[in-house]
């Protein structure tokens, strides 16, 4: 087997152990938010070793970065450390987590072999920094600066809200 099957065989393993272990953490939402993490970084190693360097690197940036900084900037701001369950809850939740899993895998497993298309060529430049931004700036340009503009409406929100907390 070379290398890079292994890399990829091993953080696949480490993506869907660590999202088992941020479903199963129903008692610490902080455990839950770093497990979670910790798939999105194995995520982005399986990205680069498909050579989705691009892919890669927003997985990074965008949800291990922020948007799991967010998670855990809510968690701590609403001191959600520990939840309090019913142990008998608690076990009938995870549970039924485990057979609906089963039941999802063995279902995906009988479709997969009969639904898979052939494998097609893609372009030399498919996915490269340039072909996203010729993408971006081109033919997507309007959803492009109504995103923005929305996230500026967010911002000034957020700071309106903070001013009058602190006057």
């Amino acid at each position: 087997m070379s290398a890079p099957a292994v890399f990829f065989y091993a953080f696949g393993a480490a993506a869907v152990l660590s999202a088992l272990s941020m479903v199963l953490h129903l008692r610490n939402t902080v455990a839950a938010a770093m497990s979670l993490v910790v798939t999105m970084i194995s995520l982005a190693v399986v990205y680069v070793v498909l050579d989705a360097h691009l892919v890669a690197a927003l997985q990074i940036m965008v949800y291990a970065g922020a948007i799991v900084v967010v998670f855990l900037f809510v968690v701590m701001l609403l001191n959600l450390r520990h939840d309090v369950f019913a142990q008998r809850r608690e076990r009938l939740v995870k549970l039924a987590g485990v057979v609906l899993a089963l039941g999802a895998a063995f279902a995906f497993l009988q479709l997969v072999p009969n639904s898979l298309p052939t494998v097609q060529e893609i372009p030399a430049d498919f996915g490269s920094y340039a072909a996203v931004g010729r993408a971006l700036y081109r033919d997507f340009v309007l959803p492009f600066e109504i995103s923005s503009l929305l996230l500026l409406a967010a911002i000034v929100g957020a700071v309106v809200l903070a001013k009058r907390r602190l006057s």
